[in-house]
C-alpha cells in the first residue's frame, strides 16, 4: 500500500516554502515522484502495489499513467463513485476528520465534472452509494481476481 498523499506532505514540508497552493497536486514535482516512488517501491518489494488516491485533473492523471507505463507497471484504475447526496451524508457523518472538512466539500463538483467528462471513461467505476467499505473492497478483489 502507498498512499501517494505522502509524497505530496513531504512537498509541503520542504523549506522555504514551494508557491502557494490549495492542492499539493499542482506542484509539477509531485506526478513524476509518485511514478518514481511507485517504481522504486516496486522494484524494491515485487508484488502488487495499492495506491489509494484521487487525481481530478485528466493532464495530471495522463502524467501519472504514462509515466508508469514507461516503467511497465501495469495499472488497473478504479474509481470508487458515490452520488453527490451519498458523499455529503458521508462527509457529514464523519467521525474521524469529522463533518467541517471544507478540503472535500470544495472538490465534490469537481469530481462530479471529472466524471462526466472523463474519468469515468478511464477506470473501472465501483458504484459505493449503497456499499459498506467492506462491500467495496470485496468488489475489487473480486475483480482483481478475473
Amino acid at each position: 500500500m502507498f498512499d501517494a498523499e505522502k509524497v505530496g506532505e513531504t512537498l509541503m514540508d520542504i523549506t522555504p516554502g514551494l508557491p502557494e497552493t490549495e492542492n499539493f497536486q499542482h506542484w509539477p514535482p509531485w506526478r513524476p515522484l509518485v511514478v518514481e516512488t511507485a517504481r522504486r517501491v516496486l522494484d524494491y518489494t515485487g508484488g502488487t502495489l495499492v495506491m489509494p488516491m484521487t487525481v481530478l485533473v485528466e493532464e495530471y492523471w495522463r502524467e501519472i499513467s504514462s509515466g508508469l507505463a514507461q516503467h511497465d507497471i501495469p495499472v488497473r484504475h478504479f474509481v470508487l463513485h458515490a452520488d453527490q447526496d451519498t458523499l455529503r451524508a458521508r462527509i457529514a457523518g464523519d467521525t474521524v476528520i469529522g463533518p467541517d472538512s471544507p478540503f472535500r466539500l470544495v472538490h465534490l463538483e469537481p469530481y462530479a465534472a471529472a466524471a462526466r467528462t472523463w474519468l469515468h471513461d478511464e477506470a473501472e467505476v465501483i458504484d459505493t452509494t449503497h456499499l459498506t467499505p467492506s462491500q467495496a473492497a470485496q468488489q475489487i478483489a473480486e475483480a482483481v481476481k478475473n
